[in-house]
Protein backbone atom coordinates (compact mmCIF):
# COMPACT_ATOMS: atom_id res chain seq x y z
CA UNK A 1 0.00 0.00 0.00
CA UNK A 2 1.34 3.50 -0.78
CA UNK A 3 1.79 5.31 2.32
CA UNK A 4 1.27 9.10 0.13
CA UNK A 5 -2.54 7.53 -0.82
CA UNK A 6 -3.37 6.71 2.90
CA UNK A 7 -2.18 9.75 4.36
CA UNK A 8 -4.32 11.49 1.84
CA UNK A 9 -7.25 9.29 2.35
CA UNK A 10 -7.32 10.12 6.17
CA UNK A 11 -6.00 14.10 6.04
CA UNK A 12 -8.38 16.41 8.20
CA UNK A 13 -9.40 18.50 4.89
CA UNK A 14 -11.80 21.27 4.98
CA UNK A 15 -12.86 24.19 3.10
CA UNK A 16 -11.59 27.68 3.40
CA UNK A 17 -14.61 28.74 4.40
CA UNK A 18 -14.04 26.53 7.89
CA UNK A 19 -10.35 27.76 7.70
CA UNK A 20 -11.86 31.10 8.25
CA UNK A 21 -13.85 29.88 10.77
CA UNK A 22 -11.46 27.96 12.36
CA UNK A 23 -8.86 30.96 12.46
CA UNK A 24 -11.62 33.75 13.92
CA UNK A 25 -13.06 30.67 16.48
CA UNK A 26 -9.17 30.27 17.85
CA UNK A 27 -7.96 34.33 17.76
CA UNK A 28 -11.83 34.89 19.70
CA UNK A 29 -11.30 32.10 22.40
CA UNK A 30 -7.49 32.15 22.77
CA UNK A 31 -7.86 36.25 23.63
CA UNK A 32 -11.00 35.98 25.98
CA UNK A 33 -8.85 33.81 28.15
CA UNK A 34 -6.11 35.61 28.27
CA UNK A 35 -8.59 39.07 28.77
CA UNK A 36 -10.17 37.34 31.56
CA UNK A 37 -6.92 36.40 33.33
CA UNK A 38 -5.75 39.47 32.76
CA UNK A 39 -8.72 41.15 34.27
CA UNK A 40 -8.55 38.78 37.45
CA UNK A 41 -4.96 39.42 38.12
CA UNK A 42 -4.86 43.29 38.13
CA UNK A 43 -8.12 42.60 40.25
CA UNK A 44 -6.65 40.87 42.87
CA UNK A 45 -3.94 43.57 43.21
CA UNK A 46 -6.77 45.98 43.18
CA UNK A 47 -5.37 48.66 40.35
CA UNK A 48 -8.03 48.45 38.01
CA UNK A 49 -7.16 51.37 36.22
CA UNK A 50 -4.91 49.04 34.75
CA UNK A 51 -7.26 47.39 32.85
CA UNK A 52 -7.92 50.78 31.08
CA UNK A 53 -4.43 50.51 30.11
CA UNK A 54 -4.18 46.89 28.35
CA UNK A 55 -7.16 48.07 26.46
CA UNK A 56 -5.76 51.24 25.35
CA UNK A 57 -2.15 48.98 24.89
CA UNK A 58 -4.28 46.34 23.01
CA UNK A 59 -6.17 48.34 20.63
CA UNK A 60 -3.05 50.06 19.67
CA UNK A 61 -1.15 46.56 19.02
CA UNK A 62 -4.43 45.83 17.24
CA UNK A 63 -4.25 48.39 15.06
CA UNK A 64 -0.40 48.58 14.16
CA UNK A 65 0.45 44.58 13.95
CA UNK A 66 -2.79 41.83 14.25
CA UNK A 67 -5.16 43.86 11.59
CA UNK A 68 -2.06 43.06 9.09
CA UNK A 69 -1.61 39.53 10.30
CA UNK A 70 -5.27 38.95 9.95
CA UNK A 71 -6.07 40.45 6.99
CA UNK A 72 -2.71 38.10 5.34
CA UNK A 73 -4.17 35.12 6.93
CA UNK A 74 -7.62 35.86 5.23
CA UNK A 75 -5.99 36.37 1.81
CA UNK A 76 -3.65 33.03 2.24
CA UNK A 77 -7.10 31.10 3.40
CA UNK A 78 -9.38 32.48 0.39
CA UNK A 79 -6.32 31.28 -1.96
CA UNK A 80 -6.92 27.59 -0.74
CA UNK A 81 -8.79 25.08 -2.75
CA UNK A 82 -11.47 23.07 -0.63
CA UNK A 83 -10.04 19.77 1.26
CA UNK A 84 -6.94 21.85 2.30
CA UNK A 85 -5.01 20.39 5.76
CA UNK A 86 -7.00 21.79 8.70
CA UNK A 87 -3.12 22.65 10.74
CA UNK A 88 -3.21 25.11 7.25
CA UNK A 89 -5.39 27.36 9.15
CA UNK A 90 -1.98 29.31 10.27
CA UNK A 91 1.03 28.94 8.09
CA UNK A 92 4.52 27.43 9.29
CA UNK A 93 5.84 30.99 10.64
CA UNK A 94 2.55 31.75 12.26
CA UNK A 95 2.82 28.02 13.96
CA UNK A 96 6.03 28.64 15.57
CA UNK A 97 4.85 32.42 16.84
CA UNK A 98 2.27 30.90 18.51
CA UNK A 99 4.22 28.11 20.59
CA UNK A 100 6.99 31.08 21.20
CA UNK A 101 4.04 32.99 22.39
CA UNK A 102 2.05 29.84 24.74
CA UNK A 103 6.35 29.34 26.28
CA UNK A 104 6.53 33.39 27.02
CA UNK A 105 3.59 33.06 28.64
CA UNK A 106 3.96 30.40 30.47
CA UNK A 107 7.62 32.02 31.21
CA UNK A 108 5.98 35.03 32.54
CA UNK A 109 3.86 33.10 35.27
CA UNK A 110 7.07 32.27 36.74
CA UNK A 111 9.04 35.22 36.75
CA UNK A 112 9.11 37.45 39.89
CA UNK A 113 7.45 40.05 37.63
CA UNK A 114 4.26 41.22 40.24
CA UNK A 115 0.53 39.92 38.82
CA UNK A 116 -0.74 43.81 38.09
CA UNK A 117 2.50 43.09 35.26
CA UNK A 118 1.40 40.02 33.81
CA UNK A 119 -1.96 41.44 34.27
CA UNK A 120 -1.48 44.09 31.95
CA UNK A 121 0.44 42.15 29.86
CA UNK A 122 -2.47 39.58 29.54
CA UNK A 123 -5.52 42.19 29.05
CA UNK A 124 -3.40 44.01 26.35
CA UNK A 125 -2.48 40.60 24.28
CA UNK A 126 -6.06 39.41 24.54
CA UNK A 127 -7.79 42.60 24.51
CA UNK A 128 -5.68 43.10 21.16
CA UNK A 129 -6.81 39.40 19.30
CA UNK A 130 -10.43 39.39 19.84
CA UNK A 131 -10.41 43.13 18.53
CA UNK A 132 -8.55 41.47 15.43
CA UNK A 133 -10.42 38.71 15.18
CA UNK A 134 -13.51 40.88 13.91
CA UNK A 135 -11.47 40.91 10.48
CA UNK A 136 -11.47 37.29 10.59
CA UNK A 137 -15.34 37.00 11.02
CA UNK A 138 -15.77 39.30 8.72
CA UNK A 139 -14.10 37.53 5.81
CA UNK A 140 -15.97 34.19 6.84
CA UNK A 141 -19.11 35.91 7.08
CA UNK A 142 -18.52 36.86 3.47
CA UNK A 143 -17.39 33.76 2.29
CA UNK A 144 -19.90 32.07 0.43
Amino acid sequence: MDLKKTLLRYKPGASARTHLFLAALIWSVVGFFLLTNGFVLISLQDHSWLIVVGLILGTAKTFFILDRVARQNVKRIKEFKDKVCIGSVYSWKTWILVAGMIVLGRFLRTTVLPGEVIGLVYTAVGWALMLASRLLWLAWKRTP
